[in-house]
Formats: C-alpha cells, structure tokens, sequence
C-alpha cells in the first residue's frame, strides 16, 4: 500500500494560485483541493475554461472524484468548488469554522438572506477528521492564523497548506484579515513544521520573489525548517509576529477581495439570476 499519493498541480497565472488533483494511484480515486473560477475584473467576465481543463485531465486519467475542498475561504480569487460539485457529484468540503468568516463577512455585502453556518458546504472538517480516499486516508489540522476557518489537508506524505505557508523563499501568509492572527499562524506553522522531514509540501500561492524566474509549488517540511524566510528554526515566535505584524500593516487588499469573499462565503455559488438572466455582485462603498 502507497503512501505517495500522484499530485498534479493546475497554476492560474491570473490570481497565482495552485489548484491540485490528487489521487489515490492503487485505486484512481481523487480529491480537487482550491480550484479556480476564471473572472477576469475589467468586464466582469466569468467562465470555467481552468475547470474544465482541470476535468479533462480527470476524465483522461479515469479518475472518480471523491471530494472537492476547499482549505479556506479565499479572498484573492473566486472558487471553483460549487461548479465543480455539480459536475462531478463530489461533496463540497471545508473547515468547520466557516461559519465564523461567514458572520464577518455577509453582513458586509447586505448578504442578509446567507446561512451563517456553512451549510451551503457538504462537508464540515474538524482537526482530527479522517476522509477516506482508495487506499490512502486525507487527515484534517485545522491551521488558523490567515483566517480562522483555515485547514491543511494531510494525505500520505503531502500536505496540502492553502495559504498558511509559501515557497521557503517567499515567506508565510498575511493575518490582516478580520479574525486573522499572527500567534495563531506561528503555531499553525509549528503544528505543520513537526510532521516528519520528508513530508511534501503544497502551497496555495506562488509569487516570485528577486531571484526566481519559474513559479513553483512543491517543497518540504524539511526545506522550509531550513530556509524559510520568515520563521525557519531560530526564529523566535515573539519575532516571527512583530515580523507578521509589521508587515501586514503595508499590504493592500487583493485585488479580487470584493468579489471573491461574496463568492466563496456562499461556496462558490454565484448570485442568482434576474428576470432577464443577470447577475450582480455587490460594490460596498467606504467614504473617507
């Protein structure tokens, strides 16, 4: 029995995001973990070419898909997860505490008829779940610290990070957002950083830092205790969050934060048609 599950990475050069098919290679069953809904801003313009490459390569492979998940609710693109639930028949599957990025967010885009319990997710995954997959087991550690609701996906010898970590030479995610936490992510980071060397790696995100010309996705625990530039071993955690800190407070907002939140807090499902087909996202306006 394998404990190295076949991961194949989908890059959106758009958002820099990694989207991953997984699959059990004993068995051909497969999980789809953070995909991507195309939405290009200047014409708010949404299709599923990524998506439908990404079911391609399913179909060529043969594989069944057993679960689409989600590692958080993302603010720097809009999901893909609910188009993919309805095409493949896999259950949506997230962090338990969705409900609390729900509460935060739906009142801020009027979303007043939203259930704030994540029902609108299949699956809700606590720390210590076990989802069977063929052969292999995807075990849950709830990471919190970018947002609360934050999880890993643990399947074989890879774990499956979202944004909690980057590439060893980009760093470790912001905790600006509301219910972000920097003590938080230190420890989610220590939770990771103590399963065995060896274990892969699968970051959410990849931006290329000086120095770096090809985006990359995989690492490891090992590589990253060595060389990550924001909390490799030495770094204490009382500097790591004044690090965190200090840094998060000169970042700009993603660019797709506005529609992505209303998107994803809904899992993924775009707003409802009009009478004559349309549909709308919500613009809330600060005045200074």
């Amino acid at each position: 029995m394998t404990n190295h599950p076949d991961v194949t990475p989908f890059f959106d050069p758009a958002t820099n995001t990694w989207t991953y098919l997984v699959a059990d290679p004993a068995t051909g069953h497969g999980v789809i973990i953070d995909a991507v809904l195309d939405y290009e801003p200047k014409g708010a313009v949404v299709s599923h070419a990524g998506l439908e490459r990404l079911l391609a390569t399913v179909e060529q492979r043969q594989l069944k898909i057993q679960y689409v998940m989600e590692t958080h609710a993302h603010a720097d693109h809009l999901a893909g997860g609910h188009w993919l639930r309805d095409k493949t028949g896999a259950p949506l599957v997230i962090g338990a505490r969705i409900g609390e990025v729900q509460r935060v967010f739906a009142p801020r885009f009027a979303m007043d008829d939203l259930a704030t319990d994540g029902r609108q997710f299949d699956m809700l995954v606590e720390e210590g779940a076990a989802l069977p997959l063929g052969n292999l087991t995807i075990r849950v550690l709830h990471t919190p610290g970018h947002t609360p609701a934050c999880v890993t996906y643990l399947i074989g010898d890879a774990a499956f990070v979202g944004d909690t970590m980057f590439m060893p030479d980009y760093g470790t995610a912001r905790c600006d957002f509301p219910g972000g936490d920097a003590a938080m992510l230190h420890a989610s980071i220590q939770k990771l950083l103590a399963l065995p060397p060896e274990t892969r790696i699968f970051v959410g995100h990849d931006y290329l830092p000086a120095g770096r010309s090809a985006f990359a996705c995989e690492t490891t625990v090992a590589a990253q205790k060595a060389g990550n530039v924001h909390v490799h071993d030495g770094v204490a955690a009382a500097d790591f969050i004044a690090m965190r800190r200090a840094r998060d407070a000169t970042l700009a907002p993603p660019l797709l934060i506005l529609p992505s939140l209303q998107v994803n807090i809904a899992a993924g499902e775009l707003p409802p048609a009009d009478a004559q087909g349309r549909r709308f996202l919500r613009l809330p306006i600060s005045l200074s």
